[in-house]
C-alpha cells in the first residue's frame, strides 16, 4: 500500500502532464486558426482576382468589337486613299471616334465594381500604332483588313494574401490588379477596287432575294448607296453626320398585286422614282425604295415551319426569306450574268400583298405576328431588344441582345447598266445593304433601317470571288 506522500507525488506528476498537453493543444489550435483564416483569405483574394480578370477580358472584348464596328460603318474600310478620313475615324486628332467608342464601351463593363481607369487603343499588328492614318495607303493590307487592339487594366483591387503571387508589378496588400487584351478585325470590301491586291468581290450566303436599285432614298443626290467603283457615298451615321448608317425607309415590291408575274411596267426597277426625305421629316412621311425578286432555284436550309403557312404555298423564294439560302449566287463586283439574276415570274405580293411570299416569309423570319425584336438606332452602338417572339425570351432573356433574325442582307443592283429584259434577266450586283427589318406593313411593304453597307466595283472581272463570306464581318481574333 502506497504511502500518502507517494500518492501525492504521482498526482502532481499527472497534473503537470495534463497541463503540458493543454498548453500544446492551445498552441496548435492557435496556429491552425491562423492557417485556416489565411487560406480562407487567400481563396477570397484569388477568387476576387479571377472574377476581375474575367470582367476585364469581357470589357476588352466588347471594346474591341465596338471599335471594329465603328471602322466598318465609317465607310473607309478598303479605301486607302482617304488618309484624312482614317485620321478622323481613329487618329490622334479630329474626333477620334473609334478610340472614344472603345474607351466608353470598355468602361461600361465594370471591373471590380468600377470602371477600369486604364484603357489603351492601338491599331495594326504587333505593338500597333495609336494613329491608324499612318497605316493606310495604296496597297496597304491594313486598309482591307484593319485590326484594333484594346488593353484594359484595373490596378486597384483590394487584396491581402494575393500580393505574394506578384500578380501585377508593385502590387501591395491594398493595390493588386488585373489586365486583359483583345484584338478585333473588320472587313468591308467597299472601295477596295483601287487596291493592287484586287480584294474586291465577295459572295455572301443567306442573302435575302430582294434586289434593290442603287438609289439612296435619303440622299437622292449622292449617286446611290455606293459608287460604281465600290465606295460608300454617304459615309457615317444618319443621326450624327447625315450618313447612310441608321437611315430608315420603306421597301415596296415593284410588282402589281394579284398578277401572276411581277409586272415591271417599263422593264426597269425604277418605274416609280422613290420619294425621299432630305429634311428628316417626321416618320409619318417616309422615303421608299422598290425591289424586285431574285431567282431562287433551290430549297433553303434552316427554314421555320411557319414559312409554308398562311394563304401562300411556301415557294423557294419565300423559304429563302424565312430561312437561309445557301446556294443562290450574289457575287459582289462580278459583271452579269454571274452577279445575280432577277425572277419576274415570281410575284412576291400575290395573291395579296400581306399574304404574298415576301410578307409571309418576313413575318416568319422576324416573328412579327408574335412579337418582333426592336431596334433603337438613335445612338451608337445600335441597341436591339428581344421581342416576345424571340426564342431567347422564352428562356427568360430580357433586355438587349447582340444578334437578331430581323437583320437581313440584301443585294444592290447597278442601275447604270441596261434595263431589265426578259422574264429572268441577269444583273450586276454593286454591293450589299445590311438592314434591320422593323415591321411588315399592312400593304405588305417592309420598314427597314440600314445597319451597314458594303460596295465593290462593277467591273471586277479577273478578281477572285471569295465564296460564302459575309461582306461586312466583325470578329475577335487572337491577339498577336
Amino acid at each position: 500500500m502506497l504511502s500518502p506522500l507517494i500518492r501525492r507525488a504521482r498526482k502532481n506528476e499527472n497534473n503537470d502532464a495534463r497541463s503540458k498537453q493543454s498548453g500544446v493543444t492551445i498552441a496548435m489550435v492557435a496556429v491552425s486558426m491562423v492557417v485556416i483564416i489565411g487560406m480562407a483569405a487567400l481563396s477570397i483574394d484569388v477568387g476576387t482576382l479571377y472574377q476581375a480578370k474575367a470582367e476585364a477580358q469581357r470589357a476588352a472584348d466588347a471594346a474591341a468589337l465596338a471599335a471594329a464596328r465603328v471602322i466598318s460603318i465609317s465607310g473607309v474600310t478598303g479605301d486607302p486613299n482617304t488618309a484624312s478620313t482614317w485620321q478622323t475615324t481613329c487618329g490622334t486628332t479630329g474626333t477620334a471616334t473609334l478610340a472614344a467608342t472603345a474607351v466608353a464601351q470598355a468602361q461600361w463593363n465594370f471591373v471590380g465594381r468600377v470602371a477600369a481607369p486604364t484603357v489603351r487603343v492601338t491599331y495594326g499588328p504587333g505593338a500597333g500604332s495609336n494613329d491608324c492614318s499612318t497605316l493606310a495607303g495604296p496597297g496597304s493590307t491594313f486598309s482591307v483588313n484593319p485590326t484594333v487592339t484594346v488593353y484594359v487594366q484595373q490596378a486597384n483591387l483590394p487584396t491581402f494574401f494575393a500580393r505574394v503571387f506578384s500578380l501585377i508589378t508593385n502590387g501591395t496588400s491594398s493595390n493588386s490588379g488585373v489586365s486583359a487584351t483583345a484584338t478585333a478585325e473588320v472587313y468591308n470590301p467597299s472601295g477596295s477596287g483601287s487596291l493592287a491586291s484586287g480584294m474586291v468581290p465577295v459572295q455572301p450566303r443567306c442573302v435575302k432575294p430582294l434586289i434593290i436599285p442603287n438609289i439612296d432614298p435619303q440622299h437622292p443626290a449622292a449617286g446611290g448607296f455606293v459608287s460604281t467603283a465600290g465606295a460608300i457615298n454617304s459615309q457615317g451615321t444618319w443621326e450624327s453626320s447625315n450618313g447612310v448608317i441608321g437611315e430608315t425607309f420603306t421597301m415596296y415590291a415593284d410588282c402589281k398585286p394579284g398578277a401572276v408575274d411581277c409586272l415591271v411596267t417599263d422593264g426597269n426597277i425604277l418605274d416609280n422614282p422613290p420619294k425621299y426625305n432630305s429634311a428628316k421629316l417626321p416618320l409619318t412621311y417616309q422615303p421608299n425604295l422598290e425591289y424586285v425578286p431574285a431567282l431562287v432555284q433551290n430549297t433553303s436550309g434552316a427554314v421555320p415551319s411557319c414559312s409554308a403557312e398562311g394563304n401562300w404555298t411556301g415557294s423557294n423564294f419565300q423559304q429563302a426569306i424565312a430561312g437561309c439560302d445557301q446556294t443562290t449566287v450574289y457575287a459582289c463586283g462580278t459583271p452579269a450574268p454571274a452577279g445575280g439574276t432577277v425572277d419576274l415570274t415570281e410575284n412576291p405580293v400575290t395573291p395579296a400583298a400581306i399574304t404574298g411570299d415576301t410578307a409571309t416569309g418576313v413575318a416568319c423570319l422576324t416573328n412579327s405576328t408574335v412579337g418582333p425584336d426592336v431596334l433603337t438606332p438613335a445612338t451608337y452602338p445600335f441597341q436591339i431588344t428581344a421581342g416576345t417572339g424571340n426564342p431567347l425570351s422564352a428562356q427568360g432573356v430580357t433586355g438587349f441582345i447582340t444578334t437578331s433574325n430581323s437583320i437581313a442582307t440584301i443585294p444592290i443592283y447597278d442601275t447604270t447598266l441596261p434595263a431589265l429584259a426578259g422574264p429572268q434577266p441577269p444583273v450586276t450586283i454593286l454591293g450589299f445593304l445590311q438592314v434591320f427589318i422593323n415591321q411588315v406593313n399592312p400593304d405588305g411593304s417592309l420598314k427597314v433601317t440600314v445597319m451597314n453597307v458594303s460596295g465593290c466595283s462593277n467591273a471586277a472581272a479577273g478578281n477572285p470571288t471569295v465564296a460564302g463570306t459575309s461582306p461586312v464581318p466583325v470578329r475577335l481574333i487572337t491577339p498577336p
